[in-house]
């Protein structure tokens, strides 16, 4: 490894732990469980689950076998959705979905979103997003 390279890397957090943080971040969520519970349940602190979801600090195997076990889930669930740079997703691509589950909001609506069935009523409400944010950028919504 070059060192450029080695500074980057210290820099931005590897796309695969910004992706397995959010799993983790997203699952605890829907089970309703705070950063205090599960830092307790697997003897750490919540800070190092804060670094775990954010991706700052990578999570060992056997910590995500631990993790997955306090969160009823299979260790699979924290890869579901990685996408190989290779085939598609770019690092500036996780990072940008790595931030949009870390708000409340975006976790929510990640959440519930692909419980609506029907297709046009989907296609309506990413329209409506699609819309307001374009507006935003323009300057034309105020909060």
């Amino acid at each position: 490894m070059r060192m450029s390279e080695s500074a980057d890397t210290e820099r931005h957090p590897n796309p695969v732990d910004l992706h397995v943080g959010a799993r983790i971040r997203m699952r605890r969520k829907i089970l309703g469980v705070s950063q205090e519970r599960l830092a307790d349940d697997l003897g750490l602190t919540f800070q190092q689950i804060q670094k775990y979801e954010r991706g700052a600090n990578r999570v060992s195997a056997s910590k995500l076998y631990e993790i997955a076990k306090s969160l009823q889930s299979p260790v699979g669930y924290f890869f579901e959705g990685l996408v190989d740079a290779n085939t598609g997703m770019s690092e500036t691509g996780e990072a940008f979905v790595h931030d949009f589950l870390m708000t409340d909001e975006g976790l929510e609506l990640a959440t519930v979103f692909p419980r609506i069935s029907r297709a046009k009523v989907r296609r309506k409400i990413l329209d409506l997003v699609r819309s307001m944010a374009e507006e935003e950028a323009q300057g034309g919504l105020n909060d």
